[in-house]
């Protein structure tokens, strides 16, 4: 695997994820990204035994983008409170069916069914459920779908789904929530864009970019995308 290193330090591994990998090891059996990656640093730097790398936070299997690990375990407790702080801003890119309004603030409370792994949005009065809030901008439309930036502020399972098929705006190849207008086969159109968050050792502000493949439907908006790109 041709792995795309964001930024690495003493402390820190920001990464690209690829498509369709497990972050850690499922049912599947398939290969894992944490134990690509913990290997790829016994190669490089030459480690003898077995390699220290934190999981702190996941992006579901067919999700791509960026991802933080942490590469000591001071770093790791650290990031880990920085998450639970919900201090780690993260913005996702994704496209959606429909053309939702051009900015707005959604809340929801949103419950797991961890025994068919389905999350549904719930009553602020179920006690197992949990808030759920992001804000997204409409960045353009073409043909029935939308390219929206989202900031996520909570990180709840299948959160950006979940609160974007809820309102009638399914993921375009989402094959859980928005399999009535899906074809199987189809990839879910979400990508981790940018990680933004307080270095747990030297205490300054860094962050990390990734963009999406040149790839339909993230296709539609190639100048759009390359022009952001450019910007970053």
């Amino acid at each position: 695997m041709n792995i795309h290193i964001l930024y690495e330090d003493n402390h820190l591994l920001m990464v690209e994820k690829p498509v369709n990998v497990p972050v850690q090891k499922d049912q599947s059996n398939d290969e894992d990204f944490l134990t690509i990656l913990k290997e790829d640093i016994k190669i490089r730097y030459q480690k003898p035994g077995n390699v220290y790398l934190g999981l702190v936070h996941r992006l579901d299997r067919p999700v791509g983008g960026v991802m933080v690990f942490a590469k000591t375990s001071k770093a790791a407790s650290r990031l880990s409170d920085t998450i639970r702080k919900n201090e780690l801003d993260k913005t996702y890119l994704a496209v959606v069916r429909g053309v939702p309004s051009p900015a707005e603030e959604w809340v929801d409370f949103l419950w797991k069914d961890r025994r068919h792994n389905i999350v549904t949005v719930s009553s602020k009065n179920n006690s197992k459920a949990k808030k759920a809030v992001l804000d997204y901008q409409l960045l353009a439309s073409d043909k029935g779908l939308s390219l929206v930036k989202i900031n996520l502020h909570t990180g709840r399972p299948h959160q950006i789904r979940v609160q974007f098929a809820s309102r009638g705006y399914p993921l375009y190849g989402d094959q859980k929530y928005g399999k009535k207008v899906n074809k199987p086969g189809q990839q879910i159109a979400l990508w981790s864009h940018e990680l933004r968050l307080n270095h747990p050792v030297r205490k300054e502000e860094i962050s990390a970019v990734s963009f999406p493949p040149n790839q339909f439907p993230w296709s539609n908006w190639k100048a759009l995308l390359t022009k952001e790109r450019e910007v970053e």
